[in-house]
């Protein structure tokens, strides 16, 4: 029996994310990983993969950096886990708070989808209110029934859930305002990403600060990617706007498990405990919310990332990986099958059909003959240990893949896929 089918015997999907599903990867992927260090992951047999993966993006900074490790070790050594709040419990929080302009309070979880959900909930409370805006453009929010029942995937979920999330889009200021008016006191919230792969227009972040203002609604940011990549103070503080609540996760603790919903006071406070007489909000209460090593991680983290300016080698690195990665492309006489781009700190790439339209065959192609290379790239995620040496490794990687990419498109795709096509994660039936 093989890694993939063991999995699939002892976890439903495989894994616990569905992003690591084998659906998600070519056939030659490696089905398991053992470790990983710096840039790099290794499969049982110790075979060496270059990852732009990083594990979901929540690795900003690499694999088993000893910094951080020995930083968690600390808290672990201290009982990890006690009777009352911490000390490392209230540094991190104080820490948050001076970091993130817009936050007065903030409250630790261990995953983003239960930070926004904290989020949702709160908002409701605040304003009382039942329905959510989301935007429609930003992939993934929180596994609760809220944002699931607005993907195609609503199997188990009440109809009445699903009425209650609302559409909008992105860099669309009519469509949120034509969402309100049809919905009028009805929306408790609007969720939105700053931003994931498109930059927001000018005023547009502006004109939905206002038109939250305008009408009661409560503005939450997910930061769950832009946190900490973006900018040390949040993507928030770059396009200069204030939310009323936001969530942070991912690269907040280089791969330890932290996620946080931080705020404004009147808010956040619906959910403590000091206000005799109050009507009680119970918001998160996690045996494992403020777990001492990833709160100790946290703050190692942000220590590492101010004193090595992380941040500015995320833009700078993806910079020369979006010009190699589309100069290797022209090279290959590729250039309208196959783009990157995107913000430096979070790039992207494209796999182009002769329509110009999204080609997940050629996206499996092309992971497939980069795994093939020693590269993993199911997607694009940096880190503060990617540098000359992985540039100078990913360009042959993509030279290489990109030359295999041609013969595809000459001659058909089919004759060069080892395996089945990636599927999408949201999609209805298996």
């Amino acid at each position: 029996m093989n890694y993939q089918e063991r999995l699939l015997r002892v976890i439903p999907g495989g894994a616990h994310t569905y992003s690591r599903g084998f659906d998600q990867h070519p056939s030659n992927a490696p089905q398991i990983l053992a470790r990983g260090e710096g840039a790099y992951v290794f499969d049982p047999e110790g075979k060496r993969y270059l990852d732009y993966g990083m594990a979901l993006r929540a690795v900003n900074i690499g694999y088993a950096e000893p910094e951080i490790d020995n930083a968690a070790l600390a808290q672990i050594r201290n009982g990890n886990n006690l009777t009352r709040a911490s000390m490392i419990e209230l540094e991190a929080a104080e820490l948050l708070v001076s970091l993130i302009d817009s936050v007065d309070m903030v409250k630790f979880t261990k995953n983003g989808s239960t930070s926004v959900s904290a989020a949702v909930k709160l908002a409701r409370a605040y304003t009382g209110r039942d329905l959510v805006a989301r935007c429609v453009e930003h992939p993934f929010f929180s596994y609760d029934d809220w944002f699931i029942g607005s993907t195609p995937v609503t199997r188990g979920i009440p109809q009445e859930t699903i009425a209650q999330t609302k559409l909008f889009k992105y860099n669309d200021l009519d469509s949120l305002a034509a969402l309100i008016d049809a919905n009028p006191n009805r929306i408790a919230c609007v969720v939105l990403e700053p931003a994931t792969t498109e930059p927001p227009v000018d005023g547009y972040l502006q004109g939905v600060r206002a038109l939250c203002d305008r009408h009661g609604i409560v503005l939450v940011l997910d930061e769950m990617i832009t946190g900490f990549r973006w900018h040390m103070k949040g993507a928030q503080y770059l396009y200069g706007i204030k939310p009323d609540l936001c969530t942070f996760g991912k690269a907040m603790a280089n791969g330890f498990s932290v996620s946080c919903i931080a705020g404004r006071r009147e808010i956040m406070e619906l959910g403590s405990i000091e206000f005799e007489g109050r009507e009680r909000l119970f918001l998160l209460s996690t045996t494992h919310g403020a777990e001492m090593c990833g709160l100790g991680a946290f703050v190692a983290t942000m220590n590492f990332m101010q004193r090595e300016h992380v941040v500015d080698h995320l833009w700078e690195y993806g910079k020369k990986l979006v010009d190699l990665m589309n100069r290797v492309a022209a090279a290959n006489g590729v250039a309208k099958h196959f783009r990157a781009g995107g913000f430096p700190c979070s790039p992207y790439y494209m796999t182009l059909d002769d329509t110009g339209a999204a080609s997940l065959p050629l996206r499996t192609l092309f992971a497939q003959e980069m795994i093939r290379q020693g590269v993993m790239m199911p997607w694009i995620a940096l880190s503060w240990r990617h540098g000359d040496a992985e540039l100078a490794l990913t360009e042959r990687a993509l030279d290489a893949a990109l030359k295999v990419y041609r013969k595809a498109l000459d001659e058909g795709v089919d004759r060069y896929l080892e395996g089945p096509v990636i599927k999408p994660v949201f999609r209805k039936t298996n």
